[in-house]
């Protein structure tokens, strides 16, 4: 497949990542995140409190997120970081927390190293032995260190601007407004190095700067359109009520879910598009590339059969028959999305009339 047109790559994106499981990666991924969040925000606070006041560090950090996934999620987040940082007794029980909190935070980065590499089909080459998986795990402490350290960045960025911004609050409109575009144009170009780093330096391929930078920009643009989304359909949902005690947990899942998927989105765009415009992605050479059979072992048909398949008018016919694959509910999802913001749209009125 070579340029295809705008729609021929938004098709191609969608079909691999309905045929990937995109949804049960997601699932995964946020199992492992659950776990690994407050890990990782302790270690981002703790290297931000190198340079800034802790107390106001935390709760600058919870405000923004309070922002994206709205009041119970944030309140979750921080029962979840009271709890991590409970102190322990003794000096062997303080190393063994911070190990502990390290592969928590190390199991989340491995997660998406795992499913980065089934989108991109590579996988590490059998045998590596006990040092292969020790380079895993120090990649993904590596990729820790420099979320932390990015988070730290956006952090002061946005500190700066923040004051900048209340600096010009009395100025013209237009002087306000143009340090909001500034603060937007910032914070996403985080966002995308952050994606580029994670699909430069995790996965087991080969990518050319080029095109995993036009991925990144695509899946931050993506993240920031989803997040969006998202914080607007639990801010207009009664998770807590419909969930009771378990409704901030519930908030924070739906967001972490939704926000992974649309992570793997961004990730098969950039397949897609290395494959029609770009170099195709390759294993590195402690990599291999995943085989036909092994994809078909795990219930899911090889790229080159989804695209030949999805684009019989493109001429490329297969040679073997597309195989049999339970479909993912795409659709039923999707449909259970709008149907619960079309429901919480509802009840509001009927809230607020209590």
């Amino acid at each position: 497949m070579k340029n295809p047109s705008m729609w021929g790559l938004v098709k191609d994106t969608f079909i691999s990542w309905d045929e990937d499981r995109a949804p049960r990666l997601a699932a995964a991924l946020s199992y492992y995140t659950i776990f690994a969040l407050a890990p990782l925000l302790i270690i981002a606070i703790a290297i931000a409190a190198l340079f800034f006041d802790e107390a106001q560090v935390r709760t600058s950090i919870l405000e923004q997120l309070g922002g994206l996934i709205g009041s119970s999620g944030r309140q979750a987040i921080e029962a979840m970081i009271e709890g991590a940082r409970q102190p322990t007794t003794g000096t062997i029980a303080t190393i063994i927390g911070v190990i502990t909190l390290l592969i928590a935070a190390g199991g989340l980065f491995g997660q998406l190293q795992d499913a980065l590499n089934t989108i991109w089909e590579v996988q590490p080459k059998p045998g590596r032995g006990i040092w292969g998986m020790l380079k895993d795990r120090f990649f993904s402490f590596a990729m820790v260190l420099g979320t932390g350290f990015l988070l730290l960045v956006s952090l002061l960025i946005s500190t700066a601007l923040a004051a900048t911004g209340k600096l010009v609050a009395g100025e013209a409109y237009g002087q306000t407004l143009m340090w909001r575009g500034i603060s937007f144009v910032v914070s996403f170009g985080v966002t995308s190095l952050l994606f580029t780093l994670i699909f430069k330096v995790l996965p087991d391929a080969k990518i050319r700067w080029r095109d995993v930078w036009i991925g990144a920009v695509v899946t931050a643009a993506l993240f920031s359109l989803g997040r969006f989304l998202i914080s607007w359909y639990l801010g207009h949902t009664a998770t807590e009520s419909s969930y009771g005690a378990a409704g901030s947990l519930v908030a924070l899942l739906i967001w972490v879910y939704y926000s992974s998927q649309i992570l793997f989105l961004g990730a098969e765009f950039t397949q897609v598009y290395a494959q029609a415009y770009g170099a195709d992605i390759k294993p590195t050479k402690n990599a291999v590339r995943v085989t036909e059979g092994e994809r078909t072992q795990q219930g899911m048909p090889s790229q080159e059969t989804v695209v030949a398949a999805a684009a019989p008018n493109r001429g490329r016919a297969t040679k073997t028959p597309l195989p049999r694959v339970l479909p993912t509910p795409t659709g039923t999802m999707i449909l259970a999305f709008i149907a619960g913001v079309v429901l919480a749209w509802q009840r509001k009125p009927t809230a607020r009339s209590r």
